[in-house]
């Protein structure tokens, strides 16, 4: 194994829709041989491609926009079939009503952004005017018509009923395509695998059995969100549940419609296959 001069940089979000791939990584374990650097969505997405980050959750769309340059854990997202819970568009008009309309979208999101933009365009059939505000609902709401919010921002607000209508985005995809959406994936730089591929797979098998032994008892996990957003035990064991974090067939199927229609409306200038990492560090690329 090639020792590397600098240790793996894994990139971390501070959103609870995560916290299972992280919340029982050994990264002790692992000593001086990784750094964790905490970032939001869009922060992450753009040290990834810059490459200050070797390893992260990022956006769904940031791989697409740089496949090229990336692997994908299998069996690791951030995905839901249906309802997701926290990426919600807050509005005062019908979908349908939205053409013309002022939509303010977060700083935070590439991959929710641009999943409401299909949305809209592709089954409502509407252009609003797009405008990035910070994620504030009350700030937002009296610069536009409707509001996306995600991860935490998102749950935070749907708590507080403020009267708007309420759409979740993985509902509505699902409703509209019948496949599930993936928000988040675990992308892996190639250059790092190649120089590194055995720290790499004991990293790969520490997120995985971070997954199980969150999922399995989510006692402690549940009681955490509870200390740091509030809301009832009830509703983080539904929020938690309903989301999943595998990443195989069924989702890469969503995942590729969405890139398809990403591509179809000019938001992505190349198809974007699928690279799936395996233990022998060779890619398996999706048709």
């Amino acid at each position: 194994m090639t020792t590397s001069i600098r240790p793996i940089r894994i990139g971390r979000i501070d959103f609870t829709n995560v916290w299972p791939l992280f919340y029982y990584f050994p990264f002790a374990a692992f000593g001086s041989q990784v750094e964790v650097l905490q970032q939001v969505p869009t922060g992450l997405n753009r040290a990834m491609a810059a490459g200050q980050i070797d390893i992260g959750p990022i956006s769904s769309y940031a791989y697409g926009e740089n496949v090229s340059e990336y692997m994908l854990f299998p069996d690791i997202s951030v995905s839901a079939y249906g309802a997701v819970h926290s990426i919600l568009l807050f509005h005062r008009k019908p979908l349908e009503a939205l053409g013309g309309a002022t939509i303010a979208l977060p700083t935070t999101s590439a991959t929710s952004v641009n999943l409401l933009k299909i949305i809209l365009a592709k089954f409502y059939r509407v252009q609003p005017e797009y405008v990035y505000e910070t994620p504030n609902l009350d700030t937002m709401m009296t610069k536009a018509d409707a509001a996306l919010l995600i991860g935490d921002h998102a749950i935070r607000a749907n708590w507080e009923d403020r009267g708007y209508m309420i759409t979740d985005l993985g509902a509505e995809w699902n409703k509209w395509t019948g496949h599930w959406m993936s928000f988040a994936v675990c992308a892996i730089r190639k250059a790092v695998i190649e120089e590194q591929p055995e720290l790499i797979k004991r990293i790969y098998d520490g997120f995985i059995e971070s997954k199980r032994k969150s999922l399995t008892d989510m006692t402690l996990l549940i009681e955490d969100a509870q200390v740091e957003l509030g809301g009832e035990a009830a509703y983080w064991q539904s929020y938690f549940s309903k989301l999943s974090y595998d990443f195989g067939p069924q989702q890469w199927a969503g995942l590729k419609q969405y890139f398809e229609y990403a591509a179809e409306l000019d938001f992505l200038k190349h198809e974007v296959p699928l690279h799936i990492w395996n233990d022998n560090s060779v890619a398996q690329v999706t048709e």
